[in-house]
């Protein structure tokens, strides 16, 4: 039964469906991993009992930061699955993993109850959404782009990055209602940062409902009847795999200097109120979703590379005018258009990663090879993003992170300039 569904031609409408149910999917994983970041401000004196602000985001960016560690082992385990068992088996799985570790953190005692147990706690949650989130990527990327038509590609591969932009906008917009609606400063910081997590968990149950009546991919299908030994399939495609690390440094650091980071350096370096702050980083993401899509297309058009030179030049040359211009102004709306300038540089990279790299490779091993590199270079260089640029600052040179910042695009620029077309030279009809 599952097998004749799988072959079925595929209509317009359930290709629609699937993509969005896999991205509603993707949306709730990133949701819980932005919760974590946007309500940090109020939950980290809940586990780390230092008096100094700067200090507790910094023992609660640095935790953020070990969790990506474990993205790696998530993508080996999760990616083999996908390219082994199904692309839908490891979609399910992974997302009551990251329902379990959301509930983890929402029930979680604090510091004063239970003293440093309370970190080890947080710490084992972090790491339980670590695996599901290094399982995610890879699969939902290759899941994506084997259901999409082929001269959409680029598009719907902007579509998803909504979704992981949507999750931290989810995030977000949840803790400006409950600032401005519903709970005071100190309820937060007693008690309301619990909510987001208890949501997430409910919304991964939705989740899981959703892709658990996903059609597997036909790819899959049909690479499943050549199956080839794993070991021959690695040692064939790992020049890809250091071609995504070479793709990813770069923007992996951007995307979250403008996510994750810019929301406390709107607060702790600019000025701006807790209000001023999350109105700004609200207001920045929309404008981020909406280019999306709109770049995905145009690489449909015009190819992948021209994006991602682009992206690399004008991110080398503007990264540090860019972040310079926001410390020194103290206008919500200055920063707003400053941010958004950002995004119109970065989604060059962010509109049409997924896809480039799900290019590279054929079907076999498209889901460890897109998610296992990709893990790597965001456990190094993403998520250790906050604890790079708070340790900067609090050694009294935050300049010398934008400079960081710069130099990664550029090594992802040199990259660019020698990657072939993806979109011409495609390896998504090839089974292994």
């Amino acid at each position: 039964m599952g097998d004749r569904r799988a072959e079925a031609a595929p209509t317009t409408g359930s290709t629609v469906w699937a993509v969005l149910a896999t991205s509603f999917g993707n949306l709730i994983e990133w949701y819980d991993v932005y919760a974590y970041s946007a309500f940090a401000l109020y939950f980290a004196g809940s586990f780390f009992p230092k008096n100094d602000a700067a200090v507790q985001q910094l023992q609660a960016a640095t935790l953020f930061a070990i969790a990506f560690l474990m993205r790696p082992f998530g993508s080996m385990i999760f990616g083999y699955l996908a390219d082994r068992y199904g692309r839908r088996s490891s979609l399910t799985v992974s997302i009551l993993a990251m329902c379990f570790g959301s509930l983890l953190i929402a029930v979680s005692p604090t510091y004063d109850s239970i003293g440093v147990w309370a970190a080890v706690i947080l710490s084992l949650a972090r790491i339980i959404q670590g695996l599901s989130q290094g399982g995610e990527y890879g699969t939902s990327v290759t899941y994506l782009s084997e259901i999409s038509p082929p001269d959409r590609r680029g598009f719907y591969s902007g579509v998803w990055y909504v979704t992981l932009i949507g999750g931290q906008l989810a995030a977000v917009l949840l803790l400006f209602v409950l600032q401005k609606l519903f709970l005071t400063p100190d309820q937060l910081k007693s008690w309301g940062w619990r909510i987001p997590f208890a949501i997430g968990a409910l919304a991964s149950l939705y989740g899981f409902r959703m892709r658990a009546h996903l059609p597997e991919s036909e790819k899959f299908v049909a690479a499943a009847r050549t199956r080839r030994p794993f070991g021959e399939l690695l040692k064939q495609n790992w020049r890809n795999m250091l071609v995504v690390i070479g793709i990813t440094v770069g923007g992996t650091s951007a995307f979250y200097t403008y996510t994750t980071y810019m929301q406390k350096y709107l607060k702790l370096s600019v000025g701006l109120s807790d209000d001023q702050t999350t109105a700004v980083t609200l207001a920045s993401l929309v404008f981020a979703i909406a280019l999306q899509p709109l770049y995905g297309a145009l690489s449909d058009r015009i190819g992948r590379k021209p994006l991602l030179v682009a992206f690399g030049v004008v991110g080398t040359l503007g990264t540090v005018p860019l972040l310079t211009a926001i410390k020194q102004t103290h206008s919500p709306l200055v920063a707003l258009g400053l941010i958004c300038a950002a995004w119109a540089i970065v989604s060059g990279y962010t509109s049409i990663t997924a896809i480039v790299k799900a290019e590279l490779f054929p079907t076999a091993i498209r889901a460890l090879g897109v998610g296992l590199p990709y893990a790597l270079t965001a456990a190094v260089f993403g998520g250790s993003t906050d604890a790079v640029a708070l340790a900067f600052k609090d050694r009294g040179f935050e300049d010398g992170f934008f400079w960081y910042a710069s130099a990664l695009i550029l090594v992802s620029l040199i990259v660019y300039l020698w990657l072939p077309d993806t979109r011409n030279g495609s390896a998504l009809d090839r089974a292994a």
